[in-house]
């Protein structure tokens, strides 16, 4: 194949939810996205950042950072991702969703180039692949469980919390469903609230806590990782490669968000560094569209745990490529990622 010039393009959307999506931090019914379009002439590589407001990455950020490193992008022939990552992440480091969006579109482009999925060009095999939760937002318990009854063929549930009737919601929610049910606090619990929670919630079955304490309490989450009685999840307080050996002895798993960390590169950096310390490994989602939850399909031979329900909470998606359907991810026949984008018109 002769060598052809990469050309970068932008594409911003609106993701409409099918529910008002409630965390311990607020409440989001449309979530902006931006896509990031790598084109060599033939072939096109899509990645995703939706915006976010607790890491500060409003959709202008995202988009003048990457015209700091349109030209540099746009001088490659060959596209190499962890080499075009390199090129380009000091540069980026202020704004990773930008430069995991980069990054996703150079994974997606390379293996539609090679005619090959991108895990399979990593020397991964999918047989194995864990299941993905499926998220129920904060909201009234009744409508907790009837958010719950409109998807009920999943294996795992993953149940957000912090509120003031933590336990009854998932004491509730256990009546309804025999399935795996994970917690995620997003930071809003105390050291020792964590620790009487984690008590009761095995007893109703819950597999792990996520992420109960601020992200930078590093003494509370010694001694809740020392106490609790469920494994603790790093989410807020594993952001990139370095918070990895911070997280040990803190946490009993990090949760890795390709966003976050700046991409599939880092990500697989991240995992690597996670196992060699013995700790569990979950990539999830921030709501994305298809094109964000196809790339963390390519990991998923990596992981212990996965949350890629982003596109199975919106009311419409902006393309096609992985499916996730009742928790099982299920590969398209397109090369890559397996994306192609649907909607043009932004």
């Amino acid at each position: 194949m002769a060598d052809r010039r990469i050309r970068m393009r932008t594409h911003q959307f609106d993701l409409q939810l099918r529910h008002p999506f409630t965390i311990s931090r607020g409440t989001v019914t449309v979530q902006p996205t931006l896509i990031v379009e790598l084109d060599d002439g033939r072939h096109q590589g899509f990645g995703e950042a939706t915006t976010n407001d607790y890491y500060g990455m409003t959709m202008p950020r995202m988009l003048d950072a990457l015209e700091r490193v349109r030209n540099t992008v746009e001088s490659i022939e060959v596209i190499d991702p962890p080499k075009l990552w390199n090129a380009v992440a000091s540069q980026l480091s202020d704004v990773p969703f930008a430069l995991c969006a980069l990054d996703q579109a150079a994974y997606d482009l390379w293996g539609k180039q090679q005619g090959e999925p991108v895990y399979r060009l990593l020397g991964l095999g999918i047989e194995n692949n864990p299941a993905s939760d499926f998220t129920i937002g904060i909201d009234s318990v009744d409508r907790m469980i009837a958010k719950l009854r409109e998807v009920p063929g999943w294996p795992i549930y993953k149940v957000k919390l912090g509120t003031e009737n933590d336990l009854a919601i998932v004491r509730q929610l256990r009546e309804q469903t025999s399935a795996v049910i994970r917690v995620d606090a997003n930071c809003g619990w105390t050291v020792q609230e964590t620790i009487d929670n984690s008590r009761r919630l095995k007893e109703l079955g819950v597999e792990f806590i996520e992420q109960p304490l601020p992200a930078d309490d590093w003494e509370g989450a010694r001694r809740v990782y020392a106490d609790s009685a469920l494994p603790i999840i790093a989410d807020e307080s594993c952001i990139a490669v370095e918070d990895v050996d911070r997280c040990a002895g803190h946490f009993h798993g990090v949760n890795i968000k390709l966003v976050k960390c700046g991409g599939i590169t880092p990500a697989r950096r991240m995992i690597s560094r996670a196992r060699e310390l013995e700790m569990k490994v979950m990539i999830g989602c921030m709501t994305e569209s298809t094109v964000g939850i196809s790339a963390i399909a390519q990991l998923l031979p990596l992981l212990d745990y996965v949350d890629m329900d982003g596109a199975a909470l919106l009311s419409s998606d902006i393309a096609k490529g992985v499916e996730v359907i009742d928790g099982v991810c299920h590969y398209p026949r397109e090369n890559g990622n397996g994306v192609t984008l649907e909607h043009f018109q932004e």
